[in-house]
């Protein structure tokens, strides 16, 4: 029953801004950590951020120059990463991903997917 559902992709300019969402149900986002990750074509996937059950965010260093931040909205159940000042090196299918309470940077350990959304930053 735990699911994520993903939304805020598409088409953006070099320099714009894009907030994706992440919105749980099974579940509530003050016991799971939610991550985000991208891969874009023929690259390996990489962790982003990461948002712990208690709020707090870690940086995984993307390779991007895009600046990025991580927050959530108890209320809705949703977490969102909000992404400014957008690369073409950004360019990627985004997902969220859910686990117990904490983050970490390896995918294998999220057993909760959201379906991806495509990210496309033109130059």
């Amino acid at each position: 029953q735990l699911q994520l559902v993903q939304s805020g992709g598409g088409l953006v300019q070099s320099g714009g801004s894009l907030r994706l969402s992440c919105a749980g149900s099974g579940f509530t986002l003050d016991t799971y950590a939610i991550a985000w990750f991208r891969q874009a074509p023929g690259k390996d996937r990489e962790g982003v951020l990461c948002i712990r059950s208690d709020g707090s965010a870690i940086d995984y260093n993307h390779s991007g120059q895009g600046q990025f931040t991580v927050s959530r909205d108890i209320a809705k159940n949703t977490a969102y990463l909000q992404m400014d000042s957008l690369k073409a090196e950004d360019t990627a299918m985004y997902y969220c991903a859910a686990r117990r309470n904490f983050c970490t940077p390896r995918s294998r350990n999220y057993y909760t997917w959201g379906q991806g959304t495509q990210v496309t930053v033109s130059s």
